[in-house]
């Protein structure tokens, strides 16, 4: 086990009618002018929205409101949030949505103070100083990052999208989840959301440290957890215990407790992520596509941990690691699909996928080696692509 500092600041309100106290959190916190950040209609439709800026005006908390941001969001939205909180002397912003929500509200915080581009902070140009603080009203269990110190933001000029990761200083400084924010969403959405934060505790499982059992415990425990409540949340969407499971899985798959000790890999998601900015897939989607592909090109050179994974976590019954490693795949693409997840790029829609294209954005972006598990070349994650086309 590797030494590791793990620190989660974040306090977690969790639980029906949570959304209501956000005021009080927001007065607690002595912010007085708050941005709230979020997505399409659905936070107006449903009456989210209302909730929120009636518990602000009760403890008379000023407010300011950036609505329309979409899925794998963008750097205009951040430009123009950044601007309207400096216009407007907003000293903190509240994040209500989603991952791609949350994303662009830490991108803004970072930049409201900094003398630069904030797009510096993502192409590792700056490191993060000074930042507004944030909170959170989730709405899509999947990202994690309403417990997580992450952002990624596409840059529209090249499509580049990148990822920003800071320890602390973009934890959200409180987050509110009520699971029956999620009971109307689409199936889709819902099964999207259960593979990113599956694969978010999966790019930390895949270590090259050894001896990291506890931790290793932990990882197997949430797979099996979401793995056991997702046909239920499928089969019955407003199932609260279900949806209250898949929620709180969510938040722990990516606040950082499932990578204490250890190297880390996210090869899968540096992969998906030019995946999803050249063909605007959802995200969860096309990290079930490649992941599998990715498990079963490594497995092939190194098969004794995906051979562990498929025996704790989808109680693979083959005692040859190589067997196992091979039944383990075979188990995970099945699962995606039993949620409604396509696993091939041709059943994501993409038809003819451009591997030049991927494999040269993925490393101009990541460098000529990604991965901590295996290292990964150009050779290697043009494999995984072509596998993932199959």
């Amino acid at each position: 086990m590797d030494n590791f500092t793990f620190c989660t600041p974040t306090r977690y309100l969790f639980g029906r009618g949570v959304e209501n106290e956000v005021g009080r959190l927001c007065k607690n916190a002595e912010w007085k002018n708050v941005m709230i950040v979020y997505g399409g209609g659905s936070a107006v439709k449903s009456g989210l929205l209302d909730r929120v800026t009636a518990s602000l005006d009760a403890e008379g908390i000023s407010h300011i409101s950036l609505g329309g941001v979409k899925p794998n969001p963008t750097d205009d939205l951040v430009y123009e949030g950044i601007d309207r909180c400096r216009r407007s002397g907003a000293d903190a912003l509240l994040a209500v949505g989603g991952g791609s929500v949350i994303d662009t509200a830490k991108a803004i915080a970072c930049g409201v103070p900094y003398d630069g581009d904030f797009w510096d902070f993502f192409a590792g140009k700056a490191v993060v100083g000074p930042a507004l603080p944030l909170g959170v009203v989730l709405t899509i269990p999947a990202a994690g990052s309403e417990g997580s110190g992450n952002s990624v933001i596409t840059r529209l000029d090249g499509l580049l999208k990148l990822s920003l990761r800071t320890d602390t200083a973009l934890r959200p400084k409180f987050a509110c989840l009520n699971p029956e924010l999620t009971f109307t969403l689409p199936p889709y959405q819902t099964a999207s959301g259960i593979a990113d934060m599956m694969v978010h505790i999966m790019e930390r499982y895949f270590s090259p440290t050894e001896d990291v059992e506890v931790t290793d415990r932990l990882a197997e425990g949430l797979l099996k957890a979401i793995i056991a409540e997702a046909p239920k949340v499928m089969a019955c969407p407003d199932d609260y215990q279900a949806r209250a499971n898949i929620m709180w899985s969510g938040t722990l798959a990516h606040n950082g407790i499932c990578g204490c000790g250890r190297r880390e890999d996210w090869a899968s998601h540096f992969m998906e992520h030019e995946l999803s900015a050249i063909y605007g897939v959802t995200h969860g989607a096309g990290l079930a596509v490649i992941v599998p592909a990715w498990l079963e090109y490594v497995s092939r050179i190194k098969p004794a941990k995906v051979a562990q994974f498929g025996r704790r976590v989808f109680d693979v019954n083959e005692h040859d690691d190589t067997a196992a490693a091979t039944e383990t795949v075979c188990c995970l693409r099945g699962f995606f699909s039993s949620i409604g997840l396509p696993v091939t790029m041709k059943a994501l829609g993409i038809e003819a996928p451009d591997f030049d294209l991927l494999v040269s954005k993925l490393h101009e972006n990541k460098g000529p080696q990604i991965g901590g598990y295996i290292t990964l070349g150009k050779e290697d994650t043009e494999a995984i692509y072509r596998l993932a086309a199959e």
